[in-house]
Parts: structure tokens; sequence; C-alpha cells
């Protein structure tokens, strides 16, 4: 009942996963992240162990492919549930239940691997991994989105629309942007808006944050808030133009 595809960007080493889906708040249970260890979706008959066991082996060291046959093994229920994922090293694998809702299935490609089930077709994972690969000078959030929204072109999930979510992860276990529509209409359109939103001020934010190499964050702000200030001025005369631009003339 669910799109998603997970990603590591090899020039920065981040992860990002995106999803959608016709069903409650998948944002809360498809993806699992951790900075410099991988990123892991699980769907389906949702299994969220998949995703928190999966996280601690691939903190072993463990690879993608022994992460899928270490939780599949010991699941009863497996042929419901599919799980895609990329390690450290930017492995990927993938694993389609039997019984999993037509149609299903999974692509994997260098650092990127998308899966769905319940989905109107094969070509809803072409589309999005065609966009993913074509799409290389953009930033791993708006690859990401723009290849959700092209499978979603495709068909999508055959049931409709509900919700979706995108996660984006640097070098920590917290994320760097965590945005979701857990119930909406158009939950990629939403996403979208959140982007923008985020895009303002909190992603410039997210770069005071403390880190695993400093704990103490950033703590002088003035590049950040002269960024924060030119991005608002240009707000502001895009939204003059734009008032100018609608106003007919006297």
């Amino acid at each position: 009942m669910t799109f998603s595809i997970v990603a590591r960007d090899k020039a920065t080493g981040h992860y990002g996963i995106a999803v959608a889906s016709r069903f409650f708040a998948a944002g809360a249970v498809v993806p699992h992240l951790a900075g410099r260890v991988g990123a892991i979706a699980t769907q389906a008959l949702v299994s969220p162990i998949y995703g928190t066991e999966g996280l601690t082996l691939l903190r072993q060291g463990v690879s993608a492919e022994r992460v899928i046959d270490s939780v599949v093994s010991r699941d009863q229920g497996s042929h419901s549930r599919q799980i895609h994922l990329i390690d450290s090293k930017g492995r990927a694998a993938a694993f389609t239940g039997d019984k999993c809702i037509d149609w299903c299935g999974h692509l994997i490609e260098d650092n990127v691997t998308t899966a769905g089930n319940m989905l109107a077709g094969p070509q809803v994972l072409d589309a999005a991994m065609q966009s993913y690969l074509a799409n290389t000078s953009l930033p791993l959030e708006d690859r990401l989105l723009t290849a959700m929204e092209a499978a979603e072109a495709a068909g999508g999930d055959k049931r409709g629309r509900q919700s979706a979510a995108l996660k984006i992860v640097h070098e920590e276990d917290y994320p760097w942007l965590d945005i979701r529509a857990d119930d909406h209409g158009a939950p990629l359109e939403e996403l979208r808006r959140l982007h923008a939103v985020a895009k303002e001020r909190y992603l410039h934010f997210a770069e005071l944050m403390p880190t695993r190499r400093n704990i103490h964050g950033l703590l002088d702000r003035t590049e950040i808030d002269q960024k924060i200030a030119e991005l608002e001025a240009e707000r502001k005369k895009a939204g003059r133009a734009s008032a100018s631009f609608a106003t007919p003339p006297a």
C-alpha cells in the first residue's frame, strides 16, 4: 500500500527516504535512518522491527544483504512485507514478499533503491528511478521529491493518496529534515510546501545544531542570520513584484 525511495548521496554521504501511501501516517513507521550508518524503508504489512533491528545491524557493519537475511529469516510474516535499504558503503538491497499485493516489486541501482506494493503497475517504480537518476544536479531532498512526484504521475498507489513523508540525515542520528503529511488530500504537494517553508529559516538554523564533531554547535549566528535576512528580503521583493503584476493599470 506504499511506494518509497531510499537513497545515499555519493558526494556527501547523506541519506534520504521519501514515501507516499494511501495509508495514515506512513512517515511514522516506514523510514529508519542514521547518519554514517544507513537508511531502511519497511512497508507493505509493515514491521518497524525491520527498521530498528536493521539499523542496529548496520551499526555493527553488517551489509545490506545480510540485514535482509537476518530480519526476514526470523519472521514468519515476511511473505507479506517489503524492505529496502542502503548501508554505510552505499550497497543497496531489497526484498518483496511473495504475498505482497500486486502490483508489487522493487528496483536497485547504485546508491538508490525504490519499492512499492498495491501500485498502479511497474511503471510507478520505473518513473521514480528514472527521475532520480536523471536529476543528479538537484540537492538530495529535491531529487527525492521529484522522483516521488514522477511516481505519482505514473499512477502511484492504486487506491489513492493520503500520506507522505521525507526524511534526510547528514552526519548525525537526528534528522536534518523530517517533514510529514499524515492525512492530506495531496500529500506530496504538501511536502513541497513544507520544504519551501523549511528553507526560509529552519534549514539554516539546522546548521547551528551540535554534532558529534562539535558538541557546542555553531555559537556565532551572524552568517546564518544574514542568510535568513537575505532570503526574507528576496521573498518580500518577489511578493511585491507579484502583487504589481497582478494589479491592473488604472
